[in-house]
């Protein structure tokens, strides 16, 4: 396992900017209290090509990880995120999902609207989480825990 983890954050949303991207601004924090790296942290379209386009660069052309998204993983139907993720993954992690879904349900009925999922692309993560900084908070403190392990695991490392 590496001796930090890398991270690459895609906000997706047609109303945000890099500087109003609370939600993006809040998980770089966090992944900097756990000790971890944030590569770059961008904000993209909700189209779906666009998201599936600034996946494949995070995950193949930088060191990242662990890839996340903010945003577009509900109802509306501009939410194309878990869709543009399932384009480009090579196999799904549905556990992370499922966990992030339990450990919000506890906090909310509305976390069952998440349609979040989670994949490998290569020896990338990529983990969908919500758009708003308080469920993507509560997403990531469900999962942080078993993120060091996940990694290790993709690198070749055994359970």
């Amino acid at each position: 396992m590496a001796d930090t983890l890398k991270f690459y954050v895609i906000t997706c949303s047609d109303t945000r900017s890099k500087d109003t991207d609370e939600a993006g601004q809040k998980l770089e924090a966090l992944i900097a209290d756990q000790g971890w790296e944030c590569l770059e942290r961008i904000v993209e379209t909700d189209e779906r090509p666009f998201i599936a386009g600034a996946l494949i660069n995070a995950c193949d052309n930088t060191d990242a990880d662990i890839v996340i998204t903010c945003g577009g993983s509900g109802l509306s139907l501009r939410d194309v995120t878990p869709d543009a993720t399932a384009d480009v993954a090579d196999r799904l992690v549905p556990g992370i999902a499922e966990a992030m879904r339990a450990h919000s349900m506890a906090i909310t009925p509305r976390a069952m609207l998440s349609r979040a999922v989670c994949a490998q692309r290569g020896r990338t993560l990529i983990i969908n989480l919500p758009g708003s900084t308080k469920a993507a908070t509560e997403n990531w403190e469900g999962i942080v825990e078993v993120l060091p392990h996940a990694v290790s695991m993709m690198g070749g490392g055994g359970h």
